[in-house]
């Protein structure tokens, strides 16, 4: 990808002011490039210079690029632009205007737990050409990110944790069928094994909410202290 003039040059080969060691000062101006972004591999540290911040699949897109306090900061940074408007009838729950996702009401659905747990909830956008996590969450100041999937018996919990590994580090599984409480608790944990980025997995059933983190994953007696609070 060539630079478009001779300062855009200067940018490409500047060392990065975050990370002088790994990184490298890019100017990002076309919407091509969000192909670019959404290639880049999870350990690639690209610290990027938007000369227009018009495109909301280029903000999602930097996401992939981004860790720690910066990526907190650009999830806010989402949050604030300006696209997101109240759902209709519905309380502390924000979409994009014209988001008309087909899985929508799925969304709708957790989003309605979540605001129960005191988030305010952003429904993000699917742009074209490029996989993004569902929702963001903010409560009390903090900004999470989360991929949602629905459990509804036809596919393991394993299965669908691996669909969102690239997409975020936080995956949210609203349980609408049985599962053996012990299979899923065993599942997470492969999850965790194959995702060295992931952070957590939260677990909607019925009226519980259930935070599975990397740490809870280490504990020893993470299998019966799983079980415990899921079946009781």
């Amino acid at each position: 990808m060539k630079p478009t003039s001779s300062e855009d040059a200067r940018r490409m080969h500047a060392t990065c002011t975050l990370h002088p060691r790994r990184g490298t000062l890019k100017t990002v101006n076309r919407k091509s490039d969000k192909q670019f972004l959404l290639s880049l591999p999870r350990n690639v540290y690209l610290c990027i210079k938007f000369s227009s911040m018009t495109d909301i699949a280029l903000e999602l897109a930097l996401l992939r690029t981004l860790r720690g306090v910066e990526f907190v900061r650009q999830l806010k940074k989402v949050v604030q632009s300006g696209i997101f408007k109240p759902v209709e009838n519905e309380k502390d729950i924000f979409a994009a205007p014209g988001n008309h996702r087909d899985d929508f009401p799925l969304l709708l659905k957790a989003a309605h737990k979540a605001v129960d747990d005191g988030n305010k909830v952003y429904i993000l956008p699917n742009p074209k050409g490029g996989r993004t996590a569902d929702f963001i969450f903010e409560s009390k100041g903090v900004y999470k990110m989360y991929d949602l999937k629905t459990i509804t018996g036809r596919s393991s919990v394993e299965n669908r944790l691996i669909e969102s590994i690239d997409q975020t580090n936080r995956v949210l599984i609203n349980v609408c069928a049985t599962y053996n409480a012990r299979v899923m608790a065993i599942q997470i944990k492969n999850y965790f094994n194959a995702n060295p980025y992931a952070l957590e997995v939260l677990i909607y059933k019925g009226k519980k909410t259930i935070s599975v983190t990397r740490r809870f994953v280490e504990n020893p007696m993470y299998l019966i202290l799983f079980r415990q609070k899921y079946e009781q």
